[in-house]
C-alpha cells in the first residue's frame, strides 16, 4: 500500500491546497497521514457571532479551529491526524513582522537556525519513521505567498525527509491555468475578484510536475471547506476568505518535486501519479 505525509501549517492549509487529492488518496486505498503544526491561533474569524474567539479578544480560536480540522479530516475521509509535537505545541505566528512571531512558543521560531528547528524535525522524523511515507506534500520555499508558519513547514519538512523519504512534492499552482480559471469567474456582488499578487503558490505551467485530478475528490473538498467555517465562505464555484476576495475553484491540484526521486516526465491523471517511480 502507498503510505502519503501531509505536512501543514495550519487548520484549513490540507482543505485549501489539497484537499481533494487527500481525499482521492484516502478513498483509493492510499495510508494517508496529516501532520498539522498549529492550531490556526491568529486567524481572522469570518462572521460577528465567533470573532470573540480571536487571538486580541478570547484567544479561543485555536482550539475551535482544532474542531473544525477534525471535521474536514472526516469529511477527507482522513483518519490519521496528528498536531506536531502535540497540541499546542506550536503556535500560529501570524503574519510576518507581527507581533505574535514574538511568542514563545510561535512555529516561525522551527525555521532552519531557529531555536525550537531542531525540536520540530524530530517531533516529524518520529512521524516519518513510524508511518514511513513513500511521499511527503507540503510547501514550496516561498511557503506558497510568505507565510512565515509556511515557510517554516517546508523547511522542517525537507530537514525531516532527508534520507527517510524518497520524494517531497509541494503544492503549487499553474499561472496561465489559474488566469483562465480567474478570467472565467463570476465574482457575487460584495466580493472582489484577485488581482495580481492576491493569489499565492504560483508558478510557470513548466515547472508543474504531477497534476491530480479532482474527480470524485471534488466533493470532499468542498465539504472540507465548509468545515473551516470561521475561515473560508463557499461560493459558487468558488469560495472566499476573510479578505473577501473571490477565488475560483481549481480544475486540478497541482504539485512540483521539490527534494527526492524525479517524476518520469509531466505526469497528470489520479493520486498514483503522485507515487509514479518514487522510491
Amino acid at each position: 500500500m502507498p503510505r502519503l505525509l501531509a505536512v501543514h501549517a495550519h487548520p484549513d492549509d490540507e482543505t485549501l491546497t489539497m484537499g481533494a487529492t487527500l481525499a482521492r488518496c484516502a478513498a483509493e486505498g492510499i495510508a494517508v497521514t496529516l501532520v498539522t503544526a498549529t492550531l490556526g491561533e491568529q486567524g481572522e474569524v469570518i462572521g460577528a457571532e465567533l470573532a470573540g474567539l480571536a487571538a486580541d479578544e478570547a484567544d479561543q480560536l485555536g482550539g475551535y479551529r482544532y474542531t473544525e480540522l477534525a471535521a474536514a479530516c472526516r469529511a477527507l475521509g482522513i483518519t490519521d491526524h496528528r498536531m506536531l509535537g502535540g497540541v499546542g505545541a506550536f503556535r500560529d505566528s501570524g503574519m510576518a513582522g507581527t507581533p505574535s512571531a514574538d511568542h514563545p512558543r510561535a512555529f516561525v521560531r522551527a525555521r532552519t537556525g531557529g531555536p525550537d528547528h531542531a525540536r520540530a524535525v524530530a517531533a516529524l522524523v518520529a512521524v516519518i519513521d513510524e508511518v514511513r511515507p513513500d511521499v511527503l506534500l507540503t510547501y514550496d520555499a516561498d511557503g506558497g505567498y510568505g507565510h512565515p508558519d509556511h515557510i517554516a513547514a517546508h523547511e522542517v519538512a525537507v530537514a525531516a525527509a532527508a534520507g527517510r523519504v524518497p520524494r517531497v512534492l509541494a503544492a503549487v499552482k499553474p499561472r496561465a491555468e489559474l488566469a483562465r480559471l480567474v478570467a472565467g469567474m463570476t465574482v457575487p456582488a460584495g466580493y472582489a475578484a484577485p488581482r495580481d499578487g492576491d493569489l499565492g503558490f504560483l508558478v510557470d505551467d513548466a515547472e508543474i510536475g504531477a497534476t491530480v485530478e479532482l474527480g470524485p475528490g471534488a466533493p470532499a473538498r468542498r465539504a472540507a471547506l465548509a468545515a473551516h467555517a470561521t475561515q473560508v465562505e463557499l461560493l459558487p464555484g468558488g469560495f472566499a476568505l476573510s479578505n473577501r476576495i473571490a477565488q475560483p475553484d481549481p480544475s486540478a491540484e497541482w504539485f512540483r518535486v521539490v527534494t527526492g526521486d524525479a517524476l518520469p516526465g509531466i505526469v497528470s491523471g489520479g493520486p498514483d501519479v503522485l507515487f509514479a517511480g518514487a522510491g
